[in-house]
């Protein structure tokens, strides 16, 4: 298995939240990605978003001309509001469903639920979107599933292929 190792890498965490935004709950999620991408090495910014489409849609946008990793916490079940899957396959230039398929699989083991989120992966220009779920300790466990994968990943996307 790769290193672990993000050193020198932006990722922007956005936690997709109608209750969050308002301010009627506090973000858990969010932190607790911040937390392993910064044990990680990444330099990473957050940022709060409602469940609306658009204003999704915009954020994801907006955190991928910043950031070469750009994670979503939250929107991936099948509430009425959950429309980071959506959000996401609207802004993507490709598709890379490998990584949901894997957090999917070892999400099975520590709950069946994990079969729920309709989750996906793709890229942005430079950036890769991941979506994780919005319980903290999922939005964690799926992360550092996959994060042994995406310093490689990063660098093919960024067109160094001399592996």
């Amino acid at each position: 298995m790769p290193s672990v190792d993000l050193k020198g890498r932006k990722a922007v965490v956005v936690t997709v939240s109608d209750r969050c935004f308002a301010g009627t709950q506090q973000d858990l999620s969010g932190p607790a990605v911040a937390r392993v991408l910064t044990e990680a090495g990444a330099a990473v910014a957050s940022v709060v978003v409602s469940d609306d489409l658009e204003k999704l849609k915009a954020a994801l946008r907006e955190a991928a001309s910043r950031a070469e990793l750009v994670i979503t916490t939250g929107g991936t079940g099948l509430a009425p509001r959950d429309n980071t899957p959506e959000a996401t396959l609207a802004v993507c230039e490709r598709l890379l469903p490998g990584l949901p398929e894997l957090i999917r699989r070892a999400g099975s083991g520590e709950t069946p639920f994990a079969a729920l989120s309709r989750g996906v992966c793709g890229t942005l220009g430079s950036a890769l979107l991941l979506n994780l779920p919005g319980n903290p300790t999922g939005a964690a466990s799926s992360l550092r599933t996959v994060l042994p994968l995406l310093g490689h990943a990063l660098d093919l996307l960024n067109g160094n292929t001399n592996h």
